[in-house]
């Protein structure tokens, strides 16, 4: 019986795998490939599971302006965002099975088994940790094989570190031993990303960080090839260095006149719905939607003039890079080697919204890594933009990702969709 496992490791770069001395690992012989544009985790995770460009799949970054709501949507679950056929329909027609653990936009999804964080928000503050689990109860054996519950708090945040994958790694053996586990099963390896963001990726943090990848690595492959697994493994993104400062796309908007705010006890909250344009900002890259007739001129004027945009792409440049969806924004800002792009549009301390100062990847119009540091006062989480190190999101040449794999591929896969569509039809043979 044929049987696969997939395994997505966050901010596995190929040059960053080079820079260790690693070609090899386990029998597994890594090559590069261009990742997916934007180089972020959804769309990656998007692009892998229908072997689509976000053009077709819908996800053009790990956040959008929601048009009908009028207010941008970061990290939401429902598998329903992903548009497109999966890469295991076929597979499943078969009567395969198929699993999800711990991969984003996985609710609702049409596998037989996931696994996915969702913690219960208390109206006061605070959350009830959680996970939506099927079959129900599979959370509950996992966390016993295991031997301790799963801690959000080592997944994102200050506190975010190796356990987090420690557990997963652990869990996915866990499961592979099991009679029923999926035949097909997607795992997700995240904490090498955090050093790498907070450091920098030559830091001897993340160096550090990358032996312990090596030994999660090992804990699942071990576990797969004794159930008679076979393995492909990629990275999403990688991580470059961003030792030149952030850029504030959403403050030069401001500044334009395009982005309006409204006042409540002298915190400045985006007014989405009066706003002629606000930036979504993700990493290194940017969805610029501009609202107000007329102002598309004066919106790219003000992104193109700010030192550290290396590009605004138009509609042009985005079809040219399979990003032209209805979510995608009216612009898309890149930001130069070294440089990310931050979502604050204040200068002035007093001016933050009462969510700058906590880890609330939901309420945050805009992804921020400083929520991986810890600020002041106590309990608060970091402002400073100048501590972040490392970011991703651009591709082209450095920054190639690495796969490898069990399976005979051909060992020309030049991008992350190739990659996917040779997964695909592994499927549809092996059905």
């Amino acid at each position: 019986m044929s049987r696969l496992l997939v395994i997505q490791i966050a901010g596995l770069g190929y040059d960053f795998l080079a820079r260790h001395g690693m070609s090899s690992f386990e029998g597994l012989v890594f090559r590069p490939m261009e990742s997916s544009f934007p180089a972020v985790t959804c769309t990656a995770q998007a692009v892998f599971r229908t072997a689509t460009p976000p053009t077709s799949n819908g996800m053009v970054g790990n956040g959008f302006m929601h048009d009908e709501l009028q207010r941008p949507l970061f990290w939401d679950q429902s598998a329903r965002w992903v548009q497109g056929p999966r890469v295991w329909d076929a597979w499943r027609r078969k009567g395969h099975t198929a699993g999800l653990l711990f991969w984003q936009q996985s609710l609702g999804e049409s596998a037989d088994l996931i696994l996915s964080p969702a913690p219960i928000h208390k109206h006061h503050g605070g959350m009830i940790e959680s996970f939506y689990s099927r079959p129900a109860g599979l959370y509950d054996r996992l966390a016993r094989a295991v031997g301790s519950a799963f801690k959000l708090a080592r997944y994102w945040g200050p506190l975010a570190s190796a356990r987090s994958s420690e557990w997963i790694a652990s869990a996915t053996a866990a499961l592979l031993r099991l009679p029923e586990a999926p035949e097909l099963l997607f795992t997700y390896l995240p904490a090498l990303d955090y050093d790498l963001q907070r450091y920098g990726p030559a830091s001897d943090r993340a160096g550090r960080a990358f032996d312990s990848l090596l030994d999660q690595i090992l804990t699942i492959v071990s576990s797969a090839r004794s159930a008679g697994y076979d393995l492909l493994l990629f990275g999403d993104y990688a991580i470059a260095a961003a030792d030149r400062g952030a850029v504030f796309p959403n403050l030069a908007l401001r500044e334009a006149g395009l982005l309006s705010v409204r006042r409540v006890r002298g915190m400045a909250y985006p007014d989405f719905y009066a706003s002629r344009a606000f930036a979504v900002a993700d990493h290194e890259i940017a969805h610029v939607y501009v609202r107000g007739r007329g102002d598309d001129s004066t919106a790219r004027r003000a992104l193109e003039n700010l030192d550290g945009v290396d590009r605004v792409m138009g509609p042009a440049e985005q079809k040219q890079a399979g990003l032209a969806h209805p979510r995608a924004g009216t612009f898309v800002a890149v930001a130069k080697e070294g440089r990310w792009l931050a979502y604050p549009w204040w200068s002035a301390a007093a001016e933050a919204p009462e969510f700058a100062a906590r880890v609330d990847i939901h309420a945050k119009p805009g992804y921020d890594p400083c929520e991986l540091f810890f600020g002041w006062p106590p309990f608060s989480i970091s402002r400073n933009t100048s501590r972040i190190r490392g970011s991703h999101g651009r591709t082209g040449p450095g920054r190639e990702v690495c796969w490898a794999s069990t399976c005979v591929f051909d060992p020309g896969v030049a991008t992350l969709a190739d990659l996917a569509a040779r997964a695909k039809n592994w499927l549809e043979d092996h059905a």
